[in-house]
């Protein structure tokens, strides 16, 4: 049976395909673009190496991971960490583009402004923010669900006040599923829609 467990070292290759075939709204976004490799290099490994112990996984009965949650729980200190230590290592790789004429040129500029202003909802009562990611053959069975519970105890056993999520608005099953599992909606721009849950 499914089982969800701390993340361990090993499973950063698991982590790196479920983010990769997540990433497009949910869906995959296998060759979306040039290197498949930068979804994960922004979105869930900097997670696991800066909170490891933020980080779960539900590993199904044969052994593979097929889900995951990350979390930091400063996001204004994970996103100074992010600038000035993990993407100046990782973006040596790809260089900054001038301009935005493709999705890997967007993402690139979009991890590159990371960290340049405090985070909105640090002040307002939400300073976590998490990523959740599953395969389709664990959607629609309640590990979603139970990934946000246990990493909820995590976050409350270290004291954190709440926590919060930013989603694509045009990602209509995670603008639907956050609400369900206990997030209100908080204000921003009209691309995204942000969610916050309070854990105090």
């Amino acid at each position: 049976m499914s089982r969800i467990r701390p993340f361990r070292p090993g499973d950063e290759a698991a982590l790196a395909d479920i983010c990769l075939r997540t990433a497009d709204l949910g869906g995959d976004a296998t060759g979306l673009l040039d290197d498949d490799r930068l979804w994960a290099e922004v979105f869930v490994l900097p997670y696991v190496a800066r909170h490891p112990e933020l980080a779960f996984v539900v590993e199904t009965d044969d052994g593979r991971v097929a889900g995951y949650i990350v979390s930091a729980p400063d996001t204004d200190d994970f996103e100074r960490w992010f600038r000035t230590e993990w993407w100046p290592r990782v973006a040596a790789e790809w260089p900054l583009p001038a301009a935005e004429r493709t999705r890997q040129d967007g993402l690139l500029r979009y991890a590159d402004s990371r960290g340049a202003e405090p985070d909105p909802y640090q002040s307002g009562g939400y300073p976590a923010h998490l990523h959740i990611d599953l395969l389709p053959e664990l959607q629609g069975e309640g590990w979603g669900r139970r990934l946000i519970q246990t990493l909820a105890e995590a976050l409350r056993e270290r004291g954190v006040a709440g926590v919060h999520l930013v989603a694509g608005a045009e990602n209509a099953g995670a603008v639907a599923f956050y609400p369900r599992v206990g997030f209100v909606p908080l204000p921003g721009p009209p691309s995204v829609r942000a969610f916050g849950m309070r854990l105090s």
